[in-house]
């Protein structure tokens, strides 16, 4: 799928509508009596492989890496790369949710297949991909050394 195809199927808010939609936003908080709607802190783990496959050609591959480098350098989102050099991967194959809060009992992952996302909230569960992000957390590049590898394989495309 190309991004162009992908920006077909999701039919792109119009700047019109985007407008909107923020204007509405902003009334809503400013009703609420809030300053500023806390940013949700995302952190995401890529292995460096995802990086380096080139679906939709190279010049979409290198629109996806830029818009990656952008976006690592949100406060409140944390990209760290998994290097190839690393042995095994928990749960290769498998796109991974963990929304995690305040309250652990409501913590629930998501998790995608072919026959649409999984919901798993028991605590065996959670322990499991809670071991499985730590692994990554443990094993992937710091965010400056993340950014790094990105650039550079955004450069060699």
């Amino acid at each position: 799928m190309t991004l162009r195809t992908f920006e077909r199927m999701t039919h792109p808010l119009s700047a019109e509508s985007i407008r909107d939609v923020r204007a509405h936003l902003a009334e809503v908080v400013e009703h609420a009596g809030l300053d500023d709607v806390a940013a949700v802190i995302y952190i995401g783990y890529i292995h460096e492989a995802a990086l380096r496959m080139q679906f939709g050609g190279r010049k979409v591959t290198r629109t996806q890496l830029d818009h990656l480098q952008v976006m690592s350098e949100r406060d409140n989102i944390t990209l760290r790369i998994i290097p190839v050099s690393c042995d095994g991967f928990p749960g290769a194959g498998h796109a991974l949710l963990y929304a995690e809060g305040p309250v652990p009992q409501l913590d629930t992952v998501q998790l995608d297949s072919t026959h649409g996302p999984e919901f798993l909230h028991a605590d065996a569960q959670l322990a499991k991909f809670r071991a499985h992000l730590d692994w990554m957390d443990a094993h992937s590049l710091s965010p400056e050394a993340s950014r790094d590898l990105i650039h550079s394989v955004a450069r060699e495309l």
